[in-house]
């Protein structure tokens, strides 16, 4: 050990050979520093000496290198989500949770305590926005959509809030968060904002879960009653339909029974007026016609006697008389 002398480089190491392992680790470095890959969901910011200079899409990018452009990547695809009064702590089809009571509990527009669980949902619609107009990016998230929510709440009644209520509050909240955001500059848009679990304190849980029970009772009875409406009304149309379609049939049917009626005696009477005799004689027949056709076993007797033969009996051809006389 005593003797040991380190190795001469330019013994075991030509000039040529060290040149060239500079120039690798020179290359190295320089591909290094200006070679950078976007990946299908981002777009990176550049600048150069600090100053924003442009946005490059997914793929193989170059820039300056040595750090004269610097690249910041923002995922601009994901749509990224914030909980606000409880937080996920497991995921999957066994969840679990965690409460944040601070940020759910509100004051309600009554004078109520009720405790509000919500999340919204927003992507990075601007990237350089995002990259250096806000600092605290995240806490200026949670702040504004806590503001928002607060106000909401504390303009309803707490029965409007836990239920006709709740869609209203999660647009009109979506586009509070957004009218804010735009005016910060934060370079997100909020797509959603969905009340989670909103429910009162535990004190007074049951007497409000009594009357949302009453609620849910009252839309059922209105429900229902809407659906035996919407059954019995048009069935009760098609019925009447049906009537005034009888009637309107019958009334015809008797018109142009009349209108027949009318004509044949018209032409009768036209007849009668040619022959009186003949037709008086016609219509007399047809009278005894009309009045016998049902009748069996009927003998006619001429109180003048001056036919050949003074009785006829009438279907005497069918089977014999009975011996009636009439």
């Amino acid at each position: 050990m005593e003797n040991f002398t380190p190795p001469k480089v330019g013994k075991y190491m030509s000039p040529a050979v060290l040149t060239l392992v500079i120039g690798g680790i020179f290359l190295l470095i320089l591909l290094g520093t200006s070679v950078y890959i976007v990946d299908q969901t981002e777009e990176a910011v550049i600048t150069r000496f600090g100053r924003y200079i442009g946005t490059r899409g997914p793929g193989l990018q170059f820039k300056l290198p040595f750090g004269i452009d610097r690249n910041y990547t923002v995922n601009v695809k994901t749509v990224q989500t914030q909980e606000f009064g409880f937080r996920t702590l497991r995921g999957g089809t066994t969840p679990s949770y965690t409460s944040q009571a601070a940020e759910s509990t509100m004051l309600t527009g009554d004078l109520n305590i009720v405790d509000v669980e919500w999340i919204i949902q927003y992507r990075v619609v601007d990237p350089k926005a995002w990259a250096f107009n806000v600092n605290e990016r995240t806490a200026t998230i949670r702040d504004v959509s806590r503001s928002a929510i607060n106000m909401l709440v504390g303009d309803r009644a707490i029965m409007d809030i836990m239920g006709i209520e709740r869609s209203a509050i999660e647009v009109a909240g979506a586009a509070i968060m957004n009218e804010t955001f735009r005016g910060y500059g934060l370079g997100i848009d909020v797509i959603t904002v969905k009340l989670q679990n909103v429910t009162p304190p535990a004190g007074v849980q049951q007497a409000f879960e009594d009357v949302n029970k009453a609620m849910q009772d009252l839309e059922r009875l209105i429900n229902e009653g809407q659906q035996a409406y919407n059954e019995e009304i048009p069935k009760t149309r098609g019925e009447a339909e049906r009537m005034i379609q009888v009637a309107q049939g019958y009334a015809t049917e008797r018109v142009n029974r009349a209108h027949g009626d009318v004509a044949r005696f018209n032409a009768v009477y036209d007849e009668y007026r040619r022959s009186p005799e003949v037709t008086r004689q016609r219509l007399y027949y047809e009278m005894i016609e009309e009045v016998f056709k049902n009748e069996e076993g009927t003998t006619l007797i001429d109180h003048h006697l001056r036919n050949f033969l003074p009785m006829m009996n009438l279907g005497a051809a069918q089977r014999p008389a009975q011996g009636g006389t009439r």
